[in-house]
């Protein structure tokens, strides 16, 4: 790849504006998966389950039968995966759950008098159903069950779905199942792509509707989730995958390589940028991913990621280094510097951080770091975080004015309410105040 120099814009004593191929549109807006999406959630809408099995025969290659997959399937997947890989991915559910459930510990519902007989408050209430999808292509993401029902559970949500898509043989992939199965699934659904969201929104293989759809897809499944969101909400609109370190001169080159390559692995347009401060740690970086790519089984997607994909930037100092990342709001971003602290109490957008040269985002990807991986994409880090305990539950308010409370709130909402000339407003005060009063 061709070394960058920093593209920089100062004004008002701040530097802005870092430019690089990170800057792709969400979810992969193509005209023709917009369409091809549109028709389809059409047709499933008017045509029902006859079109969920059209669709599974020419595009799951499915061949009949039930979609459900029994639960003695389900449950007995584990024992058709190495001993090895079920001991991980039991792990993997134990740690996500574990955080997520401390992350419910922090949503408190709480009750506050703000005058006297004036009570307000909130209760947390976690959505009703969910359904999640799974991936299961090329590359299985065997994780993706820990972020999405895994967390749902830990939340509260009493029933959560699942679908994923058939392997060339026709059944599931067994590991995909048991992680779902250990994420405390209460039904799983062997079905791909647009189908399985528009079933899952439209209540066609379940008793009731879904909520909410949650998960990694490609870019037909994303723009789905986006047509799709109002009728059910959704965790976010994400993809492609994208990584960005801030490293400098007391960094490996070598580990800083190989987290850039291990983030581009996802697709050839998985971005990858550096950041750093020092120019020469920047240039032997860019040898290391050289190197690594001559080594890599995968490098037929890493390499084109990292050619039209991937950006070094130099900056002068580690403000700079930490405006342009703030500006750049990566999916995930890598900190190995000497000054570590100082960039992870300063940086204030990403999807999820890592801190320091022992961390790496492969150990968030596969469930081991507990952290969610389903995270915001394409600049989203600087208004939204990623799928957590949080998204799933609703902070509901509640109002409990007693007598008392009348005077506090009645006359105030009574000249606001005439003010806007809003008669009807100002009769539900009037008549309280009234009563509240003695007047006839």
């Amino acid at each position: 790849m061709k070394f960058t120099t920093p593209i920089l814009t100062k004004y008002d004593g701040r530097f802005t504006r870092l430019k690089t191929p990170l800057d792709v549109p969400a979810a992969q807006r193509d005209p023709q998966v917009v369409e091809t999406v549109s028709a389809m959630l059409l047709d499933i809408e008017k045509r029902g389950l006859d079109a969920v099995r059209d669709y599974a025969r020419k595009l799951d290659r499915w061949e009949g039968g039930e979609f459900e997959i029994s639960r003695e399937t389900i449950a007995s997947s584990g024992d058709r995966i190495a001993p090895e890989l079920r001991e991980a991915i039991e792990l993997g559910a134990e740690r996500t759950q574990a955080f997520a459930r401390r992350q419910r510990e922090g949503h408190v519902d709480f009750d506050v008098e703000l005058a006297p007989g004036l009570h307000t408050g909130v209760r947390y209430i976690p959505v009703g159903r969910v359904g999640a999808y799974m991936p299961a292509g090329r590359f299985p993401l065997t994780a993706s069950a820990f972020m999405t029902v895994g967390v749902a559970k830990a939340a509260g949500v009493p029933h959560v779905v699942a679908c994923t898509p058939p392997q060339p043989n026709g059944q599931a992939n067994d590991a995909v199942l048991y992680t779902a199965h250990v994420s405390g699934v209460d039904r799983v659904f062997m079905l791909g792509g647009v189908q399985a969201l528009a079933a899952m929104a439209f209540g066609l293989i379940d008793e009731l509707p879904a909520d909410m759809l949650v998960g990694a897809g490609n870019a037909f499944v994303a723009e789905a989730k986006r047509q799709l969101f109002g009728r059910v909400a959704i965790d976010l609109l994400a993809g492609p995958s994208e990584v960005a370190v801030i490293s400098d001169e007391t960094a490996d080159p070598e580990i800083v390589a190989a987290d850039l390559l291990g983030q581009a692995e996802h697709g050839p347009n998985s971005p990858a940028a550096l950041v750093t401060t020092d120019e020469a740690h920047g240039r032997a970086v860019m040898a290391a991913v050289e190197r690594q790519l001559t080594t890599l089984s995968t490098a037929e997607i890493c390499g084109p990621a990292w050619r039209d994909y991937g950006s070094v930037t130099v900056a002068d100092s580690r403000e700079v280094a930490a405006a342009l990342m703030d500006d750049l709001a990566p999916e995930h971003l890598e900190v190995i510097t000497g000054d570590d602290q100082w960039y992870h109490e300063n940086l204030r957008n990403y999807g999820s951080i890592f801190v320091g040269e022992w961390s790496t985002v492969a150990y968030s990807d596969k469930g081991m770091a507990g952290t969610n991986h389903t995270l915001p994409t394409a600049g989203g880090a600087k208004h939204s975080a990623g799928l957590s305990v949080s998204r799933y539950l609703k902070p509901l308010t509640y109002q409990r004015v007693e007598r008392e409370a009348t005077p506090t709130v009645a006359p105030a909402t009574i000249t606001i309410s005439a003010s806007e000339g809003m008669t009807a407003h100002e009769a539900t005060a009037q008549m309280r105040l009234d009563r509240f009063n003695g007047v006839a």
